[in-house]
């Protein structure tokens, strides 16, 4: 008994070490990947806290239709929440994109929605531990439309 006991104990200590730190225990995995989506642009709803017109805490909620490029399906949505830290334009945002294999999350700071940089900062399902950068550019003013390509190392 104790020897079965003994048996087991150590097949999991030799399991543990062989797993190690340094390695993730989820299935998911994602590699260097490149994601060009679409966007359009559903609502902009802005909190006007403070003084009348943009002021620091200031918060915008853009939420968008995620469109596959190319073909212009409907493929998720995406949310994204922002609060402005002076009286001009710089803000610091949070989103979330929903994809139908999982959700990428991003994190930053930009000043024009028309074009900027926002780090993958994670994400889940298929993008489980997901890293790099997303790029958003406008492409259209009247319904506002973007191009988004996500680059992913890691």
């Amino acid at each position: 008994m104790k020897t079965r006991v003994g048996c087991v104990i150590a097949g999991l200590v030799v399991g543990v070490l062989a797993v190690g730190p340094w390695q993730s225990y989820s299935a998911a995995g994602t590699g260097p990947a490149a994601i060009p989506i679409n966007d359009r642009e559903l609502r902009v709803t802005r909190v006007d806290l403070g003084a009348k017109g943009v002021s620091p805490g200031d918060i915008e909620v853009v939420r968008s239709r995620l469109l596959e490029r190319g073909t212009g399906n409907v493929i998720g949505r995406s949310e994204l929440v922002c609060s402005f830290v002076d009286e001009v334009r710089s803000r610091v945002c949070r989103g979330t994109y929903i994809l139908p294999r999982g959700r990428i999350v991003v994190g930053g700071s930009l000043m024009y929605r028309q074009f900027y940089n926002l780090a993958v900062v994670g994400g889940t399902g298929l993008y489980d531990n997901a890293r790099g950068t997303m790029t958003l550019t406008r492409t259209g003013r009247k319904p506002v439309r973007d191009a988004i390509l996500f680059r992913l190392v890691g």
